[in-house]
């Protein structure tokens, strides 16, 4: 019984992509096209719908069904994954349709095509850059739309991933002992990034660079840095009291003190 079903399921299988290949192959039945198209998108099939919806978009410009197929086809792109297209297919519906009821949601859409191109920190940002232009772009044009909020949130990751490439760069100062360019370089990121999640981290990274400089002193120097440093961590404190860091900056700032006694 189960070898009847699998076999029926086989054929209706073949049977259904033997149509719709009748149907992308055929040079006419744009109207059959545009139905399966459609129930195709419905059903989210959207490799075959826009495969459909390409070949008859040029025959359906300037009449109703226009505005429905170039939305359709931008956003079967999204749904493949297909992001640079889908950017531009939004952008040409922007500018094909600016009165459309769906104006909106492309805006909106074509911002968002932008975020998922976005790559990982380590890599050129062009992208993300661009996500944040576009994403903000949206929010001054449409403030009231319901699609402001996870434009919101999509700026912030965005803006969170070049926060992070900035920050991972400054630590590298650390990494390599310029300790003089990494608290320079972390003093420039905290003013460019006021507000940072990487702030703790940030001015944790900050002290280590002036510990590294306090020990390493030369003797008529370290009574005064080891000075600025207990200050520093007085200041970190301040604004991170219950930092996951205390642990190690506690045992720092004994091992200094014990180098100075």
């Amino acid at each position: 019984m189960f070898r009847l079903f699998l076999f029926i399921l086989f054929c209706f299988v073949v049977f259904a992509c033997n149509d719709y290949q009748k149907l992308l192959n055929s040079s006419e039945n744009e109207v059959d096209k545009y139905t399966a198209a459609e129930e195709y998108y419905e059903n989210g099939e959207f490799r075959r719908a826009n495969a459909l919806i390409e070949q008859i978009i040029p025959s359906y410009r300037g009449k109703p069904q226009g505005e429905r197929l170039v939305f359709f086809f931008a956003n079967s792109y999204f749904e493949t994954n297909s992001f640079y297209s889908a950017a531009i297919q939004f952008e040409n519906f922007i500018k094909s349709y600016p009165n459309s009821q769906r104006i909106q949601e492309a805006y909106f859409m074509e911002a968002k095509s932008y975020f998922m191109l976005s790559p990982i920190y380590t890599l050129d940002q062009d992208d993300t850059n661009t996500g944040i232009d576009k994403l903000q772009v949206f929010i001054n044009r449409f403030p009231n739309s319901e699609f402001v909020t996870e434009a919101l949130d999509l700026i912030e990751q965005l803006q969170n991933k070049i926060e992070k490439k900035e920050f991972e760069i400054s630590k590298q100062y650390y990494t390599i002992r310029d300790y003089n360019s990494a608290i320079k370089s972390i003093d420039n990121f905290i003013a460019d990034n006021p507000g940072t999640i990487f702030g703790e981290e940030a001015l944790y990274f900050r002290w280590l660079s002036q510990y590294e400089i306090a020990i390493n002193s030369i003797e008529s120097r370290i009574n005064d840095r080891i000075t600025e440093l207990e200050r520093s961590l007085e200041n970190f404190l301040r604004y991170y009291p219950d930092t996951i860091f205390i642990d190690d900056l506690s045992e720092k700032i004994n091992n200094a003190k014990q180098l100075y006694n």
